[in-house]
């Protein structure tokens, strides 16, 4: 066994690696760029090595950067994570060839033929694996791809040979689109692998997205631990992630996961992979692509199966034997997996950049009937940096049953604090509240048509309005009794029986007889009684409310005149005053808008790749606008309304911040 590896990846990834190796007596190397100096991963390692600028391309994909760090510190192998050089063949050959360094992770010459999705696709048909219909073969031009995707049929997926996470990837319905996807799955491609090929297949909907974990070792062995559900996606990339699938029976998972084997033994696969299937709506399934690495989402299938696959991918590359076959392999329970990101639900999940101001997770362990478990790789007061994908935690929960994980996961969510950059917490946690998500009724398509305008908060029901006045209005309440006991004029239950005015959006309530005993509020909301278990202190992100024998956790963000809160996918702000305060409220003047509407602005911090208007130029709804890059993708602004140019702000090559005015409409 090894006795020092090095770690060629950062984030959480790169934590959840060295928690493994620590645990099996294995020294860990981290690396680092600028922008990672003192991060996380590095603290958890033994030894840290700095290889280079902010810049993925000067650090994290330098294989000479990270090859000397290994030759600096004496490592004797390499785990690559996921992104970044983890499917890159060059990489795997110059540490096992070049360097005479073991690589954590398939050989260079499985990830050769499994990388090339154009050579994959010819791969598994010859392993009689279902395949899409398509053009097996680069495509060398727009009229060439033209001609293909007239033979085909729109809608036709554009998509990269190369590399994965959705980048790369476009979905075209017509030949109208055709041009700029190739465009930018071209500069997404050659940005992202190095690598802009591209091969064009038919597009099925609705689809599910669906996995299957595959394990091999040097000997021939090959087995499969079942799959996940990765249907909910936005931007081509996944959001959460469940196991069992609940559409997949058990033939259909013999037959699944029977190809996946087939296909990694054709490789002659050696290390921890994903085999991923397009499923339509009658159980049929179509092979996509294989991951030549471990997945994000792998915990979930580690949580039922009771295996470490960092472990097991360790083993095999210090030449060990799988230690179980197929039947051995057990499932128990549902787990779930949600990515917490750092980007805004409300303006099409663009990304967010920023310092943590507040940075809290809910504690690992028990919750209900459910475990939970955290990955993450940043701390509170860290900079998330625009140079490296936007992902900074992952929430994993595993119950008994799959209703039982996803109210797990809804309650972990709601006690998860993030402050100082935008993102999407409140987003997962309404999925886990939402009725389609709850049934398992899922798509590719699902995010897309239930929040065609973006997500925003549900509609706020009578029952958690009510939950919502009572945590702010006992919030209120604690906070002047803790300043009355600093004052010295705390005399008896502070503010017993105190009424308020209390206004969520348009809806006010009356608040009377409201006071704080020990840790029981009680009131009368609208003349109605309401008591609950209060567990909070001033200065806590968030506070449990157990009421009618239900536990609530929401998290809370102090404003003047009151609060923000948010559970359970509601997100809303309350405003606590006396009651003659409320009265004189609602006389004030409504603000006016500040004509931001009649500016494009920038929906997160990035380069300007193109400007494809000039002042004075008509535009139509749909016209492309402008393409700015963030965070290795392509994001195309696209006119909302028929309209004139009045100004262009900025140019190709400009740096921008969020919300910088690109132009101006007249």
């Amino acid at each position: 066994m090894f006795k020092k590896i090095l770690i060629a990846n950062r984030g959480e990834i790169a934590c959840r690696i060295i928690r493994t190796a620590r645990r099996m007596g294995i020294r860990t190397v981290a690396v680092y760029s600028d922008a990672d100096q003192g991060a996380l991963h590095t603290e958890l390692a033994d030894e840290a090595v700095r290889i280079g600028p902010a810049p993925a391309a000067q650090s994290y994909l330098s294989t000479a950067a990270i090859l000397d760090a290994a030759a600096a510190t004496g490592a004797e192998a390499i785990h690559p994570g996921y992104g970044f050089l983890s499917e890159r063949q060059a990489f795997a050959e110059a540490v096992t060839k070049v360097a005479g360094l073991a690589f954590i992770g398939p050989s260079p010459e499985a990830i050769a033929q499994l990388g090339d999705k154009i050579y994959s696709k010819k791969l598994a048909k010859e392993a009689k694996v279902s395949t899409i219909p398509g053009y097996v073969g680069e495509v060398i031009d727009l009229d060439h791809a033209a001609r293909i995707a007239a033979e085909i049929g729109y809608p036709v997926m554009v998509k990269s040979s190369a590399g994965g996470g959705g980048k790369g990837l476009r979905i075209v319905r017509s030949e109208t689109d055709l041009k700029q996807a190739l465009l930018s799955s071209h500069n997404e491609a050659r940005s992202s692998f190095g690598d802009d090929r591209l091969f064009i297949e038919k597009y099925i909907a609705p689809l599910r997205h669906i996995e299957v974990q595959v394990l091999g070792d040097k000997h021939g062995n090959v087995i499969h631990l079942g799959e996940r559900e990765c249907s909910l996606q936005r931007r081509y990339q996944k959001v959460m992630e469940e196991t069992p699938s609940p559409f997949v029976d058990p033939e259909m998972r013999a037959r699944m996961g029977g190809q996946a084997v087939a296909l990694a033994m054709a490789a002659g696969y050696d290390s921890a992979g994903t085999v991923e299937f397009a499923v339509d709506s009658n159980k049929n399934f179509y092979f996509l692509e294989m991951n030549a690495r471990l997945q994000v989402e792998h915990s979930i299938t580690e949580m039922v199966t009771g295996l470490d696959l960092v472990e097991l991918m360790i083993r095999v590359a210090s030449g060990e034997e799988l230690p179980l076959t197929q039947a051995d392999v057990k499932h128990e329970g549902a787990a779930l997996e949600a990515r917490v990101y750092a980007e805004d639900p409300a303006r099409g999940f663009f990304p967010s950049s920023g310092r943590l101001v507040r940075y809290r997770m809910p504690e690992e362990g028990e919750i209900g009937n459910a475990v939970l478990r955290l990955d993450s790789g940043v701390r509170e007061g860290d900079e998330v940096s625009i140079h490296y994908d936007p992902m900074i935690a992952k929430v994993s929960v595993h119950a008994p049953t799959r209703l039982e994980a996803i109210d797990a996961m809804g309650c972990a969510l709601d006690e998860f604090v993030i402050e100082g950059i935008t993102h999407n917490l409140g987003f997962l946690t309404g999925l886990t509240h939402h009725p389609r998500f709850r049934e398992g009724r899922l798509s590719t398509g699902f995010i897309a048509e239930e929040y065609p305008q973006g997500f925003k908060s549900r509609p706020l029901d009578a029952v958690s309005a009510r939950r919502f006045v009572a945590a702010a209005v006992a919030a209120k309440l604690m906070r002047t009794e803790r300043a009355a006991g600093i004052s010295g004029t705390l005399n008896g239950p502070h503010l017993a029986g105190s009424d308020f005015g209390v206004a969520i959006g348009e809806q006010t309530f009356s608040v009377s007889h409201a006071f704080m005993l020990e840790n029981m509020f009680a009131a009368l909301i609208d003349g109605a009684p309401f008591s609950a278990a209060i567990d909070w202190r001033p200065g806590r992100p968030s506070l449990r409310m157990t009421h009618e024998g239900i536990t609530y956790a929401i998290r809370l963000t102090r404003l003047p005149g009151g609060y923000h809160l948010d559970q359970g996918g509601f997100g809303v702000r309350v405003s606590v005053r006396s009651p003659r305060a409320a009265e004189l409220a609602s006389f004030m003047p409504k603000r006016a808008q500040n004509g931001s509407a009649k500016k494009l602005l920038c929906p997160m911090p990035g380069l300007v790749v193109a400007i494809k208007v000039e002042t004075g130029q008509e535009v139509k709804a749909g016209d492309t606008l402008a393409v700015v890059e963030a965070m290795k993708m392509e994001n195309v602004l696209i006119a909302e309304h028929d309209g004139k140019i009045a100004a262009v702000k900025v140019r190709a090559g400009d740096n921008l911040a969020l919300n910088d005015t690109i132009l101006e409409f007249a």
